[in-house]
């Protein structure tokens, strides 16, 4: 091939950047299509370039955009004394170099700070949280109703224990409720709670079963209280019965 290697190598840096007028990107792309060589190199190279700029969009912290900002600063004044790049004969092949290897850098940059930032809430999201034990107690001084929840945060799983509840009749079912504070950022019925679980007990009164919980335990000082109502077997989220066993009491 009659064209210097300066020259071409310049070529492949202007056209992997982006910097090559319409009349040179044409002349590259029909030399993309006689040499197999030189689409190899063009190929290394945006691969570097796209693999940098893989993870999803994270803005830099200050102290980073500054530092990006000076060196385009610099690398514009220094542009500004020299030739353009169309008259690519009177630049150097480390010059050419040297811009892709400066764009490289701060990709590479940029993509360090990315993975950390991942690294960060990949290690919050997966925190463990302290098992919570909420105890209930008969709202009715006469009754030996008890109940227990222990709630595992990490998994979101509650093991519930009862005592000494009376077997429901026929169309009837216990409802667990979840109550949350005022403008918790759950949703939530008219009286402030989540329908957490609906069950039966045995002929003794007793249960323990293990359950899903909601999320919001993963935010403990949103729960206000727990409590079991009885309900409607067919839409026990009408939540119209008043609490047979309760926290806090």
């Amino acid at each position: 091939m009659s064209m210097p290697s300066e020259e071409l190598q310049l070529l492949i840096a202007g056209y992997v950047l982006g910097d090559l007028s319409p009349e040179e990107a044409a002349e590259f792309e029909r030399l993309l299509r006689q040499d197999p060589a030189i689409a190899q190199e063009v190929a290394q190279m945006q691969n570097a370039l796209e693999m940098s700029y893989a993870p999803p969009e994270v803005t830099p912290p200050s102290h980073l955009r500054s530092v990006i900002l000076d060196k385009a600063q610099v690398a514009g004044a220094e542009m500004n004394t020299q030739p353009a790049f169309r008259s690519r004969k009177t630049l150097s092949w480390r010059s050419g170099l040297e811009v892709a290897a400066a764009v490289l850098i701060v990709a590479l940059g940029i993509n360090n700070y990315r993975l950390s930032q991942a690294l960060q809430t990949s290690q919050a999201e997966t925190q463990r949280y302290a098992a919570l034990t909420y105890i209930l107690d008969a709202t009715e001084s006469n009754s030996q109703a008890a109940a227990t929840v222990v709630v595992n945060p990490n998994t979101l799983e509650a093991t519930i224990t009862v005592q000494n509840l009376p077997p429901l009749p026929p169309g009837k079912v216990y409802a667990l409720w979840t109550v949350l504070t005022p403008n918790a950022p759950f949703t939530t019925d008219q009286k402030q709670a989540i329908l957490t679980e609906t069950f039966q007990v045995d002929e003794r009164g007793n249960l323990a079963q293990t359950s899903s919980v909601s999320k919001v335990y993963r935010s403990k000082e949103l729960v206000t209280k727990i409590a079991v109502t009885v309900e409607d077997v067919n839409a026990p989220q009408k939540h119209t019965g008043a609490p047979i066993i309760i926290t806090g009491l």
